[in-house]
């Protein structure tokens, strides 16, 4: 019988070890039960609120009103920041940069947002 080196023994166990660990989960996947399906939630609709859509994205004037918040908020803390509010699909809907606020920090406002 030849002797194997050790890369392709490694390599042997290491595809032997993935494939047990791949059957394993695809069993403990196969017994799971489905989970119960949860009631439905009773929704109000609010016509007079105009701070939401009906796609339930934050408007503008919203966004706006929050960010101006966050930056009011720093700015009582002697803090120079700028302020981002993204959608939850991490688009940006306002950017303020505060006074004083660094070059770098609307883009890392917009980082840190999402």
């Amino acid at each position: 019988m030849k002797k194997m080196s050790l890369r392709t023994r490694v390599l042997t166990g290491a595809v032997a070890a993935a494939a047990l660990g791949a059957g394993t989960f695809g069993a403990m996947s196969a017994n799971a039960s489905t989970p119960a399906a949860a009631p439905a939630a009773a929704v109000k609709a609010d016509a007079a609120d105009r701070n939401l859509q009906q796609s339930t994205h934050l408007t503008v004037a919203a966004a706006t009103k929050a960010a101006q918040a966050a930056l009011d908020a720093a700015k009582k803390e002697n803090q120079r920041v700028s302020v981002a509010v993204v959608d939850r699909n991490g688009n940006t809907v306002v950017t303020l940069r505060g006074d004083g606020a660094g070059p770098q920090s609307p883009e890392s406002a917009v980082k840190k947002a999402y």
